[in-house]
């Protein structure tokens, strides 16, 4: 059935992933080749333009995956996208995320990212942002970090093994889809999505001095209220869903 189709397909292309990545033995490579008609024939049955796995030309091999608004990564064909069928592996998700770019290569536009790894190209396409961070941690808490009064903010479902700066006075809230942003390296777009989950949870630390439809213009955070900055957000986003709501930039 489509449901066994597709988890037949997320279990492939992961194992596929892994295997290449790593340099298995040729032996294992062998299993690579004859599983990659199973598939082929899966992936295929779904209304999509390209097939998990192909081959466009010799020594290259390309992959379509999915991030959602909470930052969980799926193969982009999967019908079913929750927690049960996205990645998980700590690991993986460290070496995926790690390379992730800007797509440059001209193929398959719609997947404005990608993630390199030797000969596969890993296409990405996201809900909002490939960078969606999952919580706060202080630094001093996190493996070989010494360094106190400072909070990283993690992201890829990684728990704390990937993380940036946590900036309080930089964080943006949409007035018209009532998201929230911070910033994140250039090469995730520089714009990071703030989890959903999160969002609502700090929601209340936010002061609106100018009403609820514009964007916040403080927030409380460890008993210190910070004034927050919103221009840099328009360094790299339109400024089109604001200005319907009449906000000062």
């Amino acid at each position: 059935n489509n449901q066994g189709s597709v988890f037949q397909v997320s279990v492939l292309g992961r194992v596929i992933f892994i295997l290449e990545s790593r340099k298995i033995l040729p032996a294992m490579i062998l299993i690579h080749r004859s599983m990659r008609f199973i598939l082929t024939r899966f992936a295929s049955t779904l209304s999509t333009p390209y097939v998990q796995g192909q081959s466009p030309r010799k020594n290259l091999r390309e992959y379509f995956y999915f991030v959602d608004h909470n930052g969980m990564l799926f193969l982009d064909d999967a019908r079913m996208k929750n927690f049960t069928s996205c990645f998980k592996d700590k690991e993986f998700l460290i070496f995926f995320f790690k390379r992730i770019r800007p797509n440059e290569t001209e193929r398959y536009p719609e997947f404005p990212y990608i993630s390199l790894c030797g000969r596969e190209r890993n296409y990405i396409r996201c809900d909002d942002t490939p960078l969606v961070f999952t919580h706060v941690k202080q630094m001093a808490d996190l493996k070989n970090q010494n360094v106190d009064g400072e909070d990283a903010f993690c992201y890829g479902h990684a728990g704390d093994l990937m993380h940036l700066p946590f900036k309080p006075d930089k964080l943006f809230m949409s007035p018209q889809t009532g998201r929230v942003y911070h910033p994140c390296e250039e090469r995730f777009g520089s714009v990071g999505l703030v989890m959903s989950k999160l969002a609502i949870e700090i929601s209340p630390r936010f002061t609106f001095e100018h009403g609820d439809g514009k964007p916040p213009t403080k927030f409380e955070w460890k008993g210190k209220v910070h004034d927050l900055d919103n221009q840099w957000y328009f360094k790299y986003r339109s400024r089109d869903d604001v200005t319907t709501a009449n906000v000062d930039i």
